[in-house]
């Protein structure tokens, strides 16, 4: 149920329909938007949101859905459901063409395009499994229709006769008129430049009045100046009456070729209809697509219950007005469940309440109608069954109703009807009235509304309810947030704690006199006062610690993805690790091995020499050669393995050093510091010798000292070699970087490749110039193509217009002058001619 019956033009729902409609491509989707109604049952709802999902896969991702083509030709078939009637010309066309677009789209819709044969859009190819797409009708009218919608000569044996005769006929009387018109411009009697013309579906020649005796035959017309008449000359008037007959025929022709396929299409209507009820559908789901992407909506979570969990959600209409200046819509943070049902909003005048509960009416509406809604994917939203709502002035000098009678009604119709499956919706709950009186019958009915475990959401003034919504389960607090110091209101809600009305604060900031605020506050009592300073502080606190709050989860979320990022790594290092470890293993097993076929080898030589002394001593000395080759090789890894440590100890003592003569020099004197410096400096200079890594103070480049020359040094960096002081070097444990001879130069950096590859992903092949000046239309032009260029295009289009031909000829002269065009030529005719260049880059 949904109460009043003007609900939707209070939510704003019927500016929703119309941005709907004029998003539908013909009258088969209006007729939907129209009929769109709200639905409370959960699998209906789900199957409507998952059309509009899939439908926008479809816009984003596909680029050839046959959308071209939308006729709606109900009324033409319902007509011809009567015997004897038939579709003509035009109707037969858009059938054609429209039946030609179902049968597109349930081809597009079957098809699979996963490995495992599922279609990527199931719930509208469910939709379209039982549409009929009639071949058969579409092949006859192909037989009877040219491309253009006109009927063609071989659409019956009759009619080929016929315009072949009459073909015939009219190049007989062309040829005549020509020979009479030669023959009277010889005698003078018609001007050298006259040809014949049509008067009435007759050829006839133009002569002046007074000559008009000297051509034989009929006078059919003069012009509106008198200064011509039209004479049909007699040689032809019998032609010209076989061409009148000619023509009847080959209307009664064209009528009975119609009837006939009227008569074989009219079994058929009842399912081709259900066809077009197919194509209205389609209609509808794109537009409400198209809406749903012009306004950021998507499908939270629906779930079959009352819930209410929204996440950044945004009022549409005032989203698309603040877009116009270029503003934004403060998003909302809502959540009604089974503990909190009915949220009671509180707060200053202007700050957004009644916004708050618009948003809450027109989204829920929206998505039971089977529309998206603007708001964050994570949100939850459930099915209600009905919905009230009391907001406005709803008085009536005819009813005899006042504003206080209004709001009491409409109460009376929500305590009578509401139940746990519904959602009310009050603004400026007990207002109209004596304020003691209207929030203690507010107060009343609220607790009825609560007994029902009714869903709500209620704005008002009154300090009584927000005593009610703390003391009594199922009813929440909610507060509008107000900058103090700013004065001005934030349009945030905050669900916890009620919110003040400000209005001490609102006073002073109108400008009213001070005199006249403390007047009021003094017979308000100062307790009410301090109390409302106190609700003041305890929402900015709250405020204040809620950002504390979101702060510390950001960082925590950061923490958690740096620490994902170290572990990530250290299993990459342990893998490397295992993976040198490894290869370790295989070299010193292949050592071992091939040590063991040396000395296999040693004891078959010696054998084979038969113990011959000096073939012995031989083959024992090359043994002692690589065995000491071997020793030689694990001695040196030793000794560069010790190296590597005493370095590490020695740096390890010198920082230890370091360390306590900074501690000790607190207490030195300043002689006994310069002297400790002097010496950590020569201990420094001492341990620059060649072989040492060092770097320059305040770079980062290592080189290898190759030679040191009294205060001098010799630095390799790299395949450089420079000269340095010793006391501008300082050691270094890094391992000068290798460079890669392998790696390849570039003059394009990857910030550029970047920018070209977006660039390339924007660019649009087409550009219109229509209705600019001929200066403005070339630079246009230009940057278009030297952009095509750039990002490779292989054909861009020109929209330049017909018109006078100016901007096509100016832009054709400037192409000619482009070294990196190969072709332009004009589009072809049925996608715009001569109106169109098509540059081949």
């Amino acid at each position: 149920m949904i109460y009043p019956l003007n609900f939707e033009h209070k939510i704003g729902f019927d500016q929703i329909r119309q941005l709907l409609s004029e998003k539908c491509l013909s009258t088969l989707g209006v007729e939907r938007v129209t009929d769109m109604a709200f639905s409370d049952h959960y699998e209906e709802v789900e199957e409507r949101l998952n059309l509009v999902t899939e439908f926008i896969r479809i816009i984003e991702e596909e680029d050839n859905f046959p959308a071209q083509y939308f006729f709606d030709v109900r009324p033409s078939l319902k007509r011809i459901r009567v015997e004897g009637m038939y579709l003509d010309e035009q109707e037969l066309f858009d059938l054609r063409r429209s039946l030609e677009t179902i049968r597109d789209i349930v081809r597009f819709l079957e098809k699979d395009d996963t490995e495992e044969g599922d279609s990527p859009y199931p719930c509208l190819r469910h939709l379209a499994k039982d549409i009929l797409a009639f071949p058969q009708l579409i092949q006859k009218i192909n037989n009877i229709l040219s491309p253009y919608g006109k009927i063609k000569d071989n659409a019956s044996s009759e009619l080929a006769r016929i315009r072949r005769e009459l073909a015939n006929t009219m190049n007989s009387i062309s040829r005549s008129l020509n020979s009479i018109l030669r023959n009277a411009q010889s005698e003078g009697v018609v001007d050298k430049d006259v040809t014949p013309t049509m008067r009435d579906g007759r050829l006839v020649i133009p002569v002046a009045p007074g000559l008009k005796r000297k051509i034989k035959g009929i006078v059919h017309d003069e012009s509106a100046s008198g200064k011509t008449v039209f004479i049909e000359p007699a040689e032809v008037v019998e032609a010209n009456n076989r061409i009148r007959e000619l023509e009847a025929d080959e209307r009664r022709e064209i009528i009975r070729i119609l009837v006939e396929f009227s008569n074989l299409l009219r079994p058929s209507i009842p399912d081709v209809l259900q066809s077009y009820e197919f194509l209205a559908e389609i209609d509808f789901i794109r537009a409400k697509s198209l809406f749903a992407l012009q306004i950021s909506g998507i499908k939270p979570a629906l779930e079959n219950t009352q819930i209410l969990d929204w996440t950044m959600a945004v009022h549409p209409l005032l989203q698309l007005s603040l877009a116009k200046h270029g503003k934004k819509v403060v998003p909302l943070e809502i959540e009604l469940n089974k503990q909190q049902r009915i949220l009671i909003i509180s707060g200053p005048n202007a700050g957004g309440k009644s916004v708050c509960l618009k948003t809450v009416g027109l989204l829920q509406y929206m998505l039971q109608c089977g529309m998206l809604i603007p708001m964050h994917e994570r949100s939850h939203a459930g099915i209600f069954s009905s919905i009230f709502i009391d907001i406005g002035d709803e008085q009536s000098i005819e009813d005899d109703l006042s504003t206080y009678s209004s709001h009491l009604t409409n109460m009376k119709m929500m305590m009578k009807n509401c139940n746990e499956r519904s959602l009310i919706l009050i603004d400026e709950f007990g207002g109209g009235t004596e304020p003691q009186i209207g929030g203690a019958i507010a107060e009343a009915v609220l607790k009825r509304f609560n007994q029902k475990l009714t869903f709500g959401v209620i704005t008002t003034h009154y300090q009584n309810l927000k005593h009610f919504a703390e003391d009594h389960e199922g009813v929440v607090n909610g507060a509008m947030l107000y900058d103090r110091h700013l004065m001005q209101a934030l349009f945030q809600l905050q669900i916890g704690n009620p919110g003040s009305s400000f209005a001490v604060e609102i006073a002073r900031k109108i400008g009213l006199p001070e005199d006249v605020i403390a007047d009021a506050s003094e017979i308000v009592g100062s307790e009410y006062i301090n109390a409302d300073k106190y609700l003041q502080d305890i929402v900015r606190d709250k405020r204040y610690w809620e950002g504390k709050r979101q702060t510390i989860r950001q960082r925590e979320k950061h923490m958690e993805e740096t620490i994902s990022r170290y572990q990530a790594e250290m299993e990459d290092l342990q893998k490397s690790r295992k993976e040198i470890i490894r290869k370790a293993k295989e070299e010193a097993e292949q050592l071992v091995q091939e040590a063991n076929a040396r000395i296999e080898n040693t004891i078959r030589t010696i054998k084979e020499a038969q113990a011959e002394k000096e073939k012995t001593r031989q083959a024992r000395q090359e043994l002692t050669e690589f065995r000491e080759s071997m020793e030689a090789l694990a001695s040196k890894e030793q000794e560069e393995k010790i190296a590597r440590k005493m370095q590490k100890l020695q740096e390890r003592q010198n920082r230890k050093k370091d360390k306590k003569a900074k501690d000790a020099g607190n207490g030195l004197s300043a002689q006994e510091q310069e002297a400790l410096k002097a010496k950590q400096e020569a201990e420094r200079l001492a341990s620059i010798v060649p072989g040492a890594m060092v770097k320059i103070k305040g770079q980062s480049s290592v080189g290898e000292v190759m030679e040191v020359n009294g205060k001098n040094a010799v630095i390799a960096f790299g395949s450089i070699k420079t000269t340095v002081k010793v006391e501008r070097l300082e050691r270094t444990n890094a391992v000068p970087q290798k460079v890669d001879s392998s790696t390849k130069s570039t003059f394009v950096s990857n910030q550029t490749q970047d920018s070209m590859y977006e660039k390339k992903l924007n660019f649009k092949q087409d550009i219109d110039v229509r209705g600019m000046r001929g200066d403005e239309a070339l630079q246009a032009v230009t940057y278009f193509i030297d952009d095509a260029i750039l990002v490779g295009m292989a054909r861009v289009r020109i929209l330049h217009g017909t018109g006078t031909g100016i901007l096509r000829t100016l832009i054709r002269q400037y192409l000619q002058t482009v070294p990196g065009i190969r072709h332009f030529a004009d589009e072809h005719v049925q996608f715009g001619g001569a109106g169109i260049t098509v540059v081949d880059l």
